[in-house]
């Protein structure tokens, strides 16, 4: 490490950091916690200049197992890391509310995981992959809902439109990106995906449960 450093704890028979202390870095970030040879290892809080802070668990030196990030904008990390990334369970909380639980993998959002839009109340529940919806999905907008297939972040191929009052309409789907689209996230290693509504592309219908549709009219 270049430059000084203060610490006040625990020394091993090497004078190396060992056991619990408290050390300020030389750029003014500061570490309480434990080391293990001179490491952080084992539970720890590292607050850095610019307000960001984790709380957590080290190996070696890198935040690994569970810990809390809180990011310089308010965003918040609860969960699973491995070597100094989040990956495994973990929930993000974005600066305007938004929400996303589930799985994470190298700091992305990878296989089952639910995101929900706090503005809007719209949810999206499915697979992710590196960071985008990828593959089946549900995404619930105000009365209706979406179920099928995604890729690259946005519906693709056959899926339905399911209505609160029953019916639904089969075929394949385009997406609007809202004008407002969620941006909660800026400033942090995760940002936010846009919030989508996915829309009939009606030239492309394939099917339509007119019985349903009947059923309603009796």
């Amino acid at each position: 490490m270049s430059g000084f450093y203060e610490y006040e704890g625990e020394r091993n028979e090497k004078e190396e950091r060992h056991g619990f202390g408290k050390t300020i870095l030389p750029n003014g970030d500061k570490y309480d916690g434990y080391y293990q040879h001179g490491k952080r290892h084992g539970q720890g809080t590292y607050r850095f200049k610019n307000k960001a802070r984790y709380i957590g668990e080290y190996y070696m030196a890198k935040k690994h197992g569970q810990g809390t990030f809180i990011y310089p904008d308010g965003s918040k990390y609860e969960g699973s890391w491995s070597e100094d990334q989040r990956h495994g369970h973990g929930v993000y909380t974005y600066m305007n509310g938004d929400k996303y639980e589930g799985e994470w993998r190298n700091n992305l959002r990878h296989k089952k995981g639910t995101y929900v839009y706090a503005e809007s109340g719209s949810k999206y529940f499915g697979m992710w992959q590196n960071g985008k919806r990828e593959g089946p999905g549900q995404f619930i907008h105000g009365n209706h809902k979406y179920i099928g297939m995604f890729k690259n972040d946005i519906p693709a191929g056959p899926g339905k439109y399911v209505f609160e009052v029953g019916c639904e309409q089969h075929g394949d789907y385009i997406v609007e990106h809202s004008k407002d689209a969620a941006v909660g996230g800026t400033g942090t290693a995760s940002p936010a995906p846009s919030s989508v509504q996915p829309t009939m592309d009606l030239r492309r219908v394939v099917e339509t449960q007119q019985e349903q549709i009947k059923m309603l009219t009796l």
